[in-house]
C-alpha cells in the first residue's frame, strides 16, 4: 500500500480531514519510500544497503500543527525497512553519551563507534523537530549525516525552519553551512504549506487554565494520544528529563520543573524543544517559596519569550498565586493571562 492510499484510507476511517497540502507532502515521501523497497545490495557488515546515488531522504518544514509529525509516523509505519523513529533531541543526546564512552575508551574517532550502531540497526531514521542550537551539535551532526548517507542509511526529518535558518546567527554557523548545502543536495526539502493548524484546532477555545486540577490528563491523551516518548535535554553538562514528551507536547509539574535546581539555560532549551507545555500543580507562592518562585517567574518569561503554548493548573488564579510586592509577580500573572489567550502561540515557528 503506498503511502497515499494509507492516507486515504486513515482519512476514510474519520482519523484523518484531507488537505491538500499534506496530500502533496505524501509525493517525496513515497519517492522515499519506494526507493527503500527496491531490492538492495549486502554491505560489508552483511546489512542491506541502499545505493547513495539519488535523494536520501526528505527534509519536511513548516509551520508548527500543520502535519508534519503525522506524514512522518505513516512513513515510519509503511517503511518497508528497519525505521527508527526518534525525537531530534533525543537521538543527539544518544550521540553524545556514546561518543562520551568512546572517548573514555581512548577511540581515535568518537563518532564512529555510535555512527557504525546506527548504520547496524536501521536504514531508514525518522528524525522529529531537528533544531540545532548548539555548536557542539551543529559539529556533530554533520560529520554523522555524511556516515549514514555514504552507508547507504536514509534520513526523513521534520523541521520549523527552512534548512537555511537552521542554527541561525550560531557561534561558527559558518562551519555548519556545509551541512546546510548537504541537506539541500542529498535530500527533497519540501514545505508543507497547510493554513490550518491543527493541534490548535484540538485546543480550540477550550479553557487552558485550571484552578486545583481540571482535565488535564484529558488534554494530554487528546494531544498525544496518550503515547509519550519522553525526552532528554543537555544542558550545560546536566541532563533535563521529561518523562511525558511526544512531538512538541510535554507535560510536567510544578515540583518537577520549579522545584529542582534549574535556572535560565533549562527553561530556554525546554522552550526550544516544546511546542505546548501542560504544567501542573502549581501552588500559591509564598516567601517560604522564594527559590521556587524565581524560578517560576524564569520559566514563564522563557515559554512567553518563545510563544510556547502553555496548560496549566494552579491553586489560584495568576494575580492570587503570589503577592506583587514580594515577588514582583505582577508581570508574571499579566503574562500567564495574556497566555490563556485561544490564538496564543498561533503564529510561533
Amino acid at each position: 500500500m503506498t503511502l497515499t492510499e494509507l492516507y486515504a484510507a486513515r482519512v476514510a476511517e474519520g482519523c484523518l480531514t484531507a488537505d491538500p497540502a499534506q496530500e502533496a507532502a505524501l509525493v517525496p515521501l513515497e519517492k522515499i519510500r519506494t526507493k527503500l523497497a527496491a531490492p538492495v545490495k549486502k554491505g560489508f557488515l552483511g546489512f542491506g544497503t541502499q545505493p547513495a546515488e539519488g535523494p536520501m531522504g526528505v527534509y519536511l518544514w513548516g509551520g508548527v500543527g500543520r502535519g508534519k509529525s503525522m506524514l512522518m509516523d505513516l512513513f515510519h509505519e509503511a517503511s518497508p525497512v528497519p525505521s527508527r523513529r526518534v525525537h531530534f533531541h533525543a537521538f543527539m543526546q544518544e550521540a553524545h553519551e556514546a561518543m562520551h564512552e568512546a572517548r573514555a575508551a581512548e577511540t581515535r574517532d568518537a563518532l564512529e563507534p555510535f555512527a557504525r550502531s546506527v548504520i547496524a540497526q536501521t536504514r531508514v531514521l525518522c528524525f522529529d523537530e531537528m533544531q540545532i542550537t548548539d555548536i557542539t551539535d551543529a559539529m556533530i551532526v554533520g560529520r554523522l549525516f555524511e556516515k549514514l548517507f555514504a552507508a547507504g542509511v536514509h534520513v526523513v526529518t521534520t523541521s520549523n525552519r527552512v534548512p537555511d535558518d537552521l542554527y541561525e546567527n550560531g557561534l561558527n554557523r559558518a562551519l555548519f553551512v556545509p551541512f546546510i548545502n548537504m541537506v539541500k543536495e542529498r535530500m527533497i526539502v519540501h514545505e508543507l504549506v497547510a493554513a490550518r493548524d491543527y493541534r490548535q484546532d484540538r485546543l480550540g477555545d477550550e479553557q487552558t487554565y485550571f484552578i486545583g486540577g481540571g482535565a488535564l490528563d484529558e488534554v494530554w491523551e487528546r494531544l498525544t494520544d496518550g503515547v509519550s516518548e519522553g525526552l532528554t535535554l543537555r544542558v550545560k553538562g546536566r541532563d533535563l528529563r521529561l518523562e511525558d514528551f511526544r512531538s512538541g507536547v510535554a507535560r510536567a509539574s510544578f515540583a518537577d520543573l520549579c522545584g529542582k535546581p534549574l535556572g535560565a539555560a533549562d527553561y530556554l532549551a525546554l522552550a526550544r524543544a516544546v511546542r505546548v507545555l501542560i504544567l501542573t500543580n502549581v501552588p500559591k507562592l509564598s516567601r517560604a517559596h522564594g527559590n521556587e518562585a524565581r524560578r517560576f517567574v524564569t520559566l514563564i518569561d522563557a515559554l512567553y519569550e518563545a510563544r510556547v503554548r502553555l496548560i496549566m493548573s494552579a491553586e489560584a488564579e495568576p494575580e492570587d498565586l503570589s503577592p506583587g510586592d514580594v515577588f514582583e509577580f505582577e508581570r508574571t500573572a499579566s503574562r500567564l493571562r495574556e497566555m490563556q489567550a485561544a490564538d496564543w502561540g498561533a503564529g510561533q515557528e
